[in-house]
Parts: C-alpha cells; structure tokens; sequence
C-alpha cells in the first residue's frame, strides 16, 4: 500500500532538507512530490521566466514569490486541489513507489485533497518547526505579504494536528533520520 508524508513548515524550516533526507535513506522505494513545482511551472510559461531559477532557493525565486502565491490562490480558489492533482499526476506518471514524500504542503486543502483523494489511512503528516534564529542562519527575514498570508499560515491552527512534529534546528544525524522513518512508520530496512 502507497504511503504519503505530506511534509510542511515555514519557510527556511528545511522541508527540501529532510525530504532529500528522508528519500536518500528509503532510496528507490521513494519520490519526492513537490506542489510548488507545476505552480512555478505554470507561472513560468506564463510569464516566459526561467524555470530552473524559479524552481531554485535563491533571490529569482524570491523576486516572483508574491506574485505567485496571488496567482495560486486564485486558480486554488477554483479547484483546491489543482495543483496537488498535476503534482501527483506527474510524479506517478514517471515512478511507481510505496512512499511519497510530498515535500512542501502549506494548506490545510493540501491535506484534505491527499485524504480525499488516496484516504486518510495512507497519508501522514509531518510538521517541520524551527526557531526563527535558526531560520534566520539560513537565510529567512519575514516578508510582509509572505510570511503572514495563508501559504505560509494557514497550517499553524491546523485543527486535528500533525502526526509527527519534529523540531529541525540541528542537523540530523542518521540515527535522527532513522527514528523519524520510524515514527512515520516507514521501512527502510
């Protein structure tokens, strides 16, 4: 039975971080899912942007960041699910694995749109939390009009909780990343 961990946190929390972590200790037997992918892609073609900088970590992709997350919302507003369903798609189309790593869910129809569609037994959330000096070391400065919008808030009251929540403000050893796949109750053995 396919597993998914919907990953989730602020920005600079270190998503990309642990779902690199987390598929390089399951290897083949994983993917990594990214929603923000045919959103930047989306917005790419549509603007004639560069896709590569946009789907990097750097200033390009801080430039249109805004713009967007305005732009998202209005077609999510359409289809909540839009873009959860094209990330899937894609993925799966390329690779059939037992475990997803969905690696930067930031809305609570993110989650809804992964229990619906595969249901609740299958999807496994986790909360990615770090303090925000920590965030800060790694390059994060609030931004109005980012930082306080819901596509980086709109998790913060999520109602019945995480599954796991685990704190990422030191790096993780291989123990560390073994426990975790434990508690997500993920074989990696």
């Amino acid at each position: 039975m396919m597993k998914i961990v919907l990953i989730s946190g602020k920005r600079k929390c270190g998503k990309d971080y642990i779902s690199e972590r987390l598929q390089r200790r399951l290897g083949s037997r994983s993917c990594i899912v990214r929603i923000s992918e045919p959103i930047k892609s989306e917005w790419a073609r549509k603007l004639q942007l560069d896709l590569d900088a946009l789907l990097g970590d750097g200033p390009y992709k801080e430039k249109y960041r805004r713009d967007m997350i305005v732009w998202s919302d209005e077609v999510r507003a359409q289809d909540y699910g839009y873009f959860c369903r094209v990330a899937m798609e894609e993925a799966l189309s390329r690779q059939q694995t037992p475990y997803i790593l969905v690696s930067d869910v930031r809305r609570k129809n993110d989650i809804r749109w992964f229990r619906e569609t595969y249901g609740p037994e299958r999807v496994i959330t986790l909360r990615l939390t770090s303090r925000p000096e920590t965030r800060s070391a790694r390059g994060w400065t609030f931004t109005a009009g980012i930082d306080d919008v819901p596509s980086e808030c709109d998790l913060d009251d999520l109602a019945d909780g995480f599954d796991v929540v685990l704190a990422n403000d030191e790096e993780l050893d291989q123990e560390a990343i073994d426990i975790l796949l434990d508690r997500l109750q993920l074989q990696y053995r």
